[in-house]
């Protein structure tokens, strides 16, 4: 026969026992916090920020599914339901500004992702520090040069008497402004942020390398393995968790980066190829459109889609590549 008092007392005892562990566990932060009260000081600031602009600003999701007009506030606007989100999967302009926006992450992503490994990789076979060191800052100075400036010397190239549009117009391409073609956005878009993160991008990478084990490019040199096989046999296998990683936080942002040089760059004539959902949900609210609720539900469906993609991408990460973010 089954012991009922014992049955009845199970839950009771496994409650007991998670009110103990909780309790525990408390305790063990409780001391660690005024054993270790300096180190939680230093990284207040930290916690004050992320809380300040990442965390409470969260509340404006709210402003997706309500009317909300600044007038009356943020607790006075009127509930509206999934009505801007029925706008929005009905809207041919959004899947415009969506298919713009695929478009530029993805040629971002492919070529924009592998550029800053094969200039790693090239900086490693340069054995001249002489020659690696000025190389290297030459790289990281579109990076922390501002983005105005940057897309200031890029209108003034491409412009109707620049260089970019000379050289082209040497090749048969008739003088024109290239930033008022529609068909020239997409290249330029991607090489203007190959340009400013080639250097910065990488400097992981760079690390990485220095990291690889000497002894097995010496051991390959010694069994006649030249500089291409190492690279390929060694290096590349080497710091593959690293790329695995960086690229797994690349997909996660790649819908939201961009948004500062297409704003400098793009103009209405190119709206039909150069608008993506950052500048699109600025237009809309804060450009001069006045449509809060809508941009808020478009912002929404845009991190909605990007923590999809950083899910999935370390998903299959883990499965294929055996690597893995979280």
């Amino acid at each position: 026969m089954v012991n009922t008092s014992e049955t009845l007392s199970q839950p009771e005892f496994d409650g007991l026992s998670i009110v103990k562990k909780k309790r525990k566990i408390w305790k063990v932060v409780a001391d660690d916090m005024k054993k270790n009260w300096k180190l939680h000081l230093v990284i207040l600031p930290v916690l004050v920020f992320f809380l300040v602009f990442s965390y409470f600003p969260m509340i404006g999701i709210l402003t997706s599914f309500m009317d909300y007009r600044p007038t009356r506030g943020f607790f006075d606007s009127e509930w509206v339901g999934f009505k801007y989100f029925n706008q929005l999967f009905t809207d041919a302009e959004f899947w415009q500004v969506f298919r713009n926006t695929v478009v530029m992450a993805l040629l971002n992503l492919s070529i924009g992702f592998i550029v800053p490994i094969i200039f790693a990789l090239l900086l490693s076979e340069i054995k001249i520090k002489a020659l690696n060191r000025p190389i290297q800052i030459a790289s990281y100075l579109p990076y922390f040069v501002a983005t105005v400036v940057v897309c200031s010397i890029v209108t003034t190239f491409v412009a109707n008497n620049g260089v970019v549009t000379k050289m082209f117009m040497a090749f048969g391409m008739e003088q024109q402004d290239m930033l008022n073609n529609p068909n020239y956005f997409w290249g330029i878009n991607t090489v203007v942020n190959i340009w400013q993160g080639m250097g910065y991008g990488a400097i992981v990478f760079t690390a990485a390398i220095q990291n690889v084990n000497n002894d097995l490019n010496e051991a390959a040199a010694l069994d006649g393995a030249n500089r291409w096989q190492r690279m390929w046999h060694i290096t590349l296998p080497s710091i593959l968790p690293m790329i695995v990683t960086m690229f797994i936080l690349k997909v996660g942002l790649m819908f939201s980066t961009g948004f500062d040089n297409i704003l400098l760059l793009y103009r209405p004539s190119t709206y039909d190829t150069a608008d993506v959902i950052s500048t699109y949900v600025y237009r809309k609210s804060i450009g001069g459109g006045g449509q809060y609720g809508y941009s808020a539900a478009v912002g929404l469906f845009q991190s909605i889609l990007a923590t999809v993609l950083l899910v999935a991408s370390n998903k299959i990460s883990a499965k294929l590549a055996k690597t893995a973010l979280f």
